[in-house]
C-alpha cells in the first residue's frame, strides 16, 4: 500500500515503515525554541540533569518574539538562552536576525527531515517537504537532549489545488478560505498535504504561508511535495545540495480529499475572534481600522512586502490609521531596503521595525488600545493576541492590508489594484 508524505517522512526517521494511527520513536533532525518557550525547555533540562544537545548543529535557539527585549524579565530569559547555547555548543539566533520559522526555511530546513519546535508554527517548514511540527517545551527539551522523540503518525487530508489566481487573490486567501471551510478544529492532529496541478505553480513564499497556517485548522503538519520549486528555492539560499525529490505515492490512502479551485476564490478576511470566522472582504468592507500590521512568519517575506509596496507607492496611509511593517528576517530586510520598499513604507507614513515577530504576540511595539481594531497579515486573531483582550483583530493578505491602510477601513485590494 502506498504512503502519504507524512507516513514516508516518519518511516525514514523511524527506520521502518509506519502507518497512520501508529505511535513510533523517530530520529529528530532539527530542534528549535524561541525566547518565549526556550527558557522553560532549558530549565527542564537543568532539572533533569540533562544539559546537553545530541545534535548541536541542528539545534537553534531564536531570540525573536521579544526582540529587542522590552522588559527586564525577558532580557534575563535572553541571557539564559545565550548561556545555554554556549554551554552545549548549539546555535543561537540573535536579536535582529528575524523570525525563527523564516530563518529555519532560509538556513536549515530541508526535504525529508523531521523538525520539532517549541512553537506551534514550526509547521511552516513543511513547505520544503519536511515533517515539521510544534511541541511543548518539555517535549522539545527531550528532543534537544536525546535527538529523538515519539510521534503519533497522523492521518492525512489531501488538498487538491487547481486553477490559477485571479487578480487580488493570494496564498493567504487560499489557506484562510480552507480554514473557514473545515473549521479551526477540522484537521486536529491530521496532516494537511497539498497537491494537485496548481501546486507546481506556487512559489515557495506562497507555500510557506499555507504550511504556516495549517495548525490554525488543528493540523499537526502542513506538507508540500519537494519539487523543482523546492530545488530552486534551496539553490537560491545557497543550499541546493540539500534538495531531494519527494512526493506521496499515487496509491496513498487519505482520510479526506478537499478540492480548491484557485480561480474561484475571492479576497477573504478572518474576523474577530477566531481564525475560522471567515468573510469575503467585500462583505466587511468599510469596517474602521486603527492599525495595520504587515509582517510575521506568515507574510513577512520579500514577495509580501513587494505586493504591499506596489499598492502604497506614492500614496499616504490614512490619517487615522497606523501602519507597522516588520520584515521576517535580516535577509528580507536588506533586500527590501535595496529594492526601495522600506522607503516606500516610510514615505507613506508607515513605521518599519527590526526583523522579528514585532506586534504579533502583543509583547511590545504595536499593542492596541481598548476598542481598537488592527488588520494583520499574521496568523492568529484570538482575544489578547496583540496585547489587549479588549481589542479586535482581522486577518488577511498583504494586498488587503495595504489597501486597508490607505483607506483606514477594510478595503478590497482589487479596488486599489485596478
Amino acid at each position: 500500500m502506498g504512503q502519504t508524505l507524512a507516513e514516508q517522512l516518519l518511516s525514514r526517521a523511524a527506520g521502518h515503515a509506519v502507518a497512520a494511527g501508529e505511535i513510533t520513536l523517530a530520529r529528530v533532525d532539527r530542534c528549535l525554541t524561541q525566547d518565549g518557550t526556550g527558557p522553560l525547555a532549558v530549565r527542564r533540562l537543568e532539572e533533569a540533569g540533562m544539559v546537553q544537545a545530541a545534535n548541536p548543529a541542528g539545534t537553534v535557539l531564536y531570540l525573536d518574539h521579544a526582540a529587542p527585549s522590552p522588559r527586564r524579565e525577558l532580557s534575563n530569559d535572553h541571557m539564559l538562552l545565550r548561556e545555554f547555547a554556549a554551554r552545549v555548543g548549539c546555535r543561537l539566533s540573535e536579536v535582529g536576525e528575524g523570525v525563527c520559522h523564516q530563518l529555519m526555511a532560509e538556513d536549515h530546513a530541508a526535504p525529508g527531515e523531521v523538525i520539532i519546535g517549541a512553537d506551534s508554527h514550526t509547521c511552516t517548514a513543511g513547505a520544503l517537504g519536511a515533517f515539521a511540527t510544534g511541541m511543548g517545551s518539555t517535549d522539545v527539551a527531550v528532543g534537544i537532549a536525546l535527538g529523538m522523540n515519539w510521534f503519533r503518525v497522523p492521518e492525512s487530508f489531501r488538498v487538491e489545488l487547481s486553477g490559477e489566481f485571479s487578480r487580488g487573490v493570494y496564498a493567504k486567501d487560499v489557506i484562510l478560505a480552507l480554514i473557514g471551510q473545515i473549521g479551526a478544529d477540522g484537521a486536529t492532529y491530521k496532516a494537511l498535504e497539498f497537491g494537485g496541478p496548481a501546486v507546481s505553480r506556487l512559489a515557495m513564499d506562497e507555500r510557506l504561508t499555507m504550511a504556516n497556517m495549517a495548525v490554525e485548522a488543528g493540523a499537526k503538519v502542513g506538507l508540500f511535495p519537494s519539487d523543482q520549486e523546492t530545488r530552486r528555492y534551496l539553490t537560491e539560499q545557497g543550499r541546493g545540495d540539500a534538495w531531494q525529490p519527494l512526493a506521496a505515492d499515487t496509491d496513498a490512502t487519505y482520510e479526506r480529499v478537499l478540492r480548491v479551485d484557485l480561480g474561484e476564490l475571492e479576497p477573504v478576511v478572518a474576523c474577530p475572534h477566531t481564525v475560522d470566522n471567515i468573510s469575503l472582504v467585500q462583505d466587511v468592507a468599510g469596517t474602521p481600522i486603527q492599525q495595520v500590521f504587515i509582517g510575521s512568519c506568515t507574510n513577512g517575506r520579500i514577495s509580501d512586502l513587494e505586493v504591499a509596496a506596489e499598492i502604497l507607492r506614492g500614496r499616504r496611509v490614512h490619517s487615522g490609521t497606523r501602519l507597522i511593517v516588520v520584515p521576517a528576517s535580516r535577509r528580507v530586510y536588506l533586500e527590501a531596503l535595496d529594492r526601495g520598499f522600506l522607503r516606500i513604507f516610510v514615505e507613506a507614513g508607515g513605521m518599519v521595525l527590526a526583523p522579528g515577530c514585532g506586534p504579533c504576540v502583543g509583547v511590545h511595539e504595536g499593542i492596541l488600545g481598548d476598542g481598537e481594531a488592527s488588520f494583520n497579515t499574521s496568523n492568529r486573531n484570538f482575544k489578547g493576541r496583540l496585547g489587549n483582550p479588549e481589542a479586535f483583530i482581522y486577518l488577511g493578505s498583504p494586498a488587503t492590508a495595504a489597501a486597508t491602510a490607505l483607506r483606514g477601513r477594510i478595503t478590497d485590494p482589487r479596488e486599489v489594484l485596478e
